[in-house]
């Protein structure tokens, strides 16, 4: 497996001492403060496997909340007709060329060192619900949110066509890797929590809109893992983020690591839709 390179790691280690001092302060997100401690979470940590095996730690999460900027409704429409909508992997490809490649890569292979993840490959149910999400402001990126204002992408049309194109790539060849000194803490965390929903091999499932976390970069996966720990991912549950928040530094990054030598397509079935559309 190849290692991650410099400005990666370098980047992923950052955001764990810049969350690390802050992970214990007021989380950056609007849900009102819980009765359970982070001490508690720890104890209970079996309790909250389900939660967080369902949703990924990427950043990838599905879960909506009703004291997001924008009603959950609203995500679940544009879910449901973009899904309904006949994908053009042609126009697919030249919308994404034009609005998506600057950030993401001409292949879609994302940067590690900006912590821009990989999307070839990715399940495109899941990648339509972080559009819906992102454009309905319940998931935060300045980028993401400056990009699908632009009329040539606000669209469900252009969604399905975007998201066709980008299931339908080779993965990402060689994801960056961690260090590679927590990866049998990592399998060993990965087995116990997330296996049950995400897959043994981490392929994921659209049902529940759950992602693959295979073929993904070590920096990204540790900083989505420390964002959703800290508090500062607004499309998570409460009790995510203190699943997460237990997790020490060393099983975050034997969890990011194990995830990103993962390696391979995501498809485990095929699937016809009553139009006779073929897709994941």
């Amino acid at each position: 497996m190849g290692g991650a390179t410099s400005d990666g790691l370098r980047a992923a280690e950052e955001a764990l001492k810049v969350t690390d001092r802050g992970r214990r302060g007021t989380p950056l997100h609007p849900y009102p403060a819980t009765s359970f401690s982070p001490h508690a979470a720890r104890r209970t940590r079996s309790g909250w496997a389900v939660i967080f095996c369902c949703v990924v730690a990427l950043g990838m999460s599905g879960v909506a909340t009703r004291t997001s900027a924008s009603p959950p409704e609203r995500v679940d429409e544009l879910i449901r007709a973009t899904l309904e909508l006949d994908p053009n992997v042609r126009r697919g490809a030249k919308l994404y060329r034009a609005h998506c490649a600057a950030c993401h890569g001409k292949d879609a292979s994302g940067d590690a060192s900006r912590l821009v993840p990989a999307l070839a490959g990715q399940r495109r149910a899941y990648l339509i619900k972080q559009l819906a999400d992102f454009a309905e402001l319940q998931r935060q990126s300045v980028d993401m949110h400056r990009t699908l204002v632009q009329r040539e992408v606000d669209d469900p049309q252009e969604w399905s066509d975007i998201t066709a194109y980008l299931n339908g790539l080779q993965p990402t060849v060689a994801p960056q890797t961690g260090s590679g000194e927590w990866v049998s803490l990592g399998e060993a965390s990965y087995v116990q929590w997330c296996a049950s929903c995400h897959g043994e091999d981490a392929r994921g499932d659209d049902e529940g809109f759950i992602p693959s976390l295979r073929n993904q970069h070590y920096p990204y996966l540790l900083h989505q893992i420390r964002q959703l720990a800290s508090g500062h991912r607004w499309n998570a549950e409460p009790e995510l983020m203190l699943f997460l928040d237990s997790l020490d530094s060393d099983e975050m990054r034997g969890l990011a690591d194990y995830l990103s030598r993962m390696r391979g397509p995501t498809r485990d079935r095929a699937r016809m839709r009553d139009d006779g559309f073929v897709g994941d």
